[in-house]
């Protein structure tokens, strides 16, 4: 069972972005070319960028980017291995970030 109705949501959030963006189009165009910039290089396939994408969003905790990328990874052939392994990247980083972050806090308390 999913946790989540994620083909409604990621069209609510796709037919939310259409609608900010005639609120703001600079705003969602500037965004559309973030997006592709990276495609341009030609340095990483579609699918590692996808898989890239949903690590990142897994650390920015964003279910509207996890909802996209999860559909575009899969799309583009990503198996559950290779997302079960960005995944575990992303549990890394975050990990890594709160260590980093607990030799701050503790820094911050020894000088206090």
């Amino acid at each position: 069972m999913a946790m989540l109705d994620w083909n409604t949501y990621r069209s609510q959030v796709v037919a939310g972005v259409g609608e900010f963006a005639k609120l703001s189009p600079d705003t969602v165009k500037g965004y559309g070319t973030l997006g592709g910039a990276g495609a341009k290089t030609g340095h990483l396939d579609a699918k590692t960028r996808e898989l890239i994408a949903l690590a990142v969003a897994i650390s920015l905790r964003c279910d509207g980017c996890i909802t996209v990328h999860a559909a575009e990874a899969k799309k583009l052939g990503a198996t559950e291995g290779e997302l079960a392994e960005a995944l575990g990247v992303a549990v890394s980083i975050n990990a890594g970030a709160a260590l980093v972050f607990s030799v701050r806090a503790h820094d911050a308390f020894k000088a206090a």
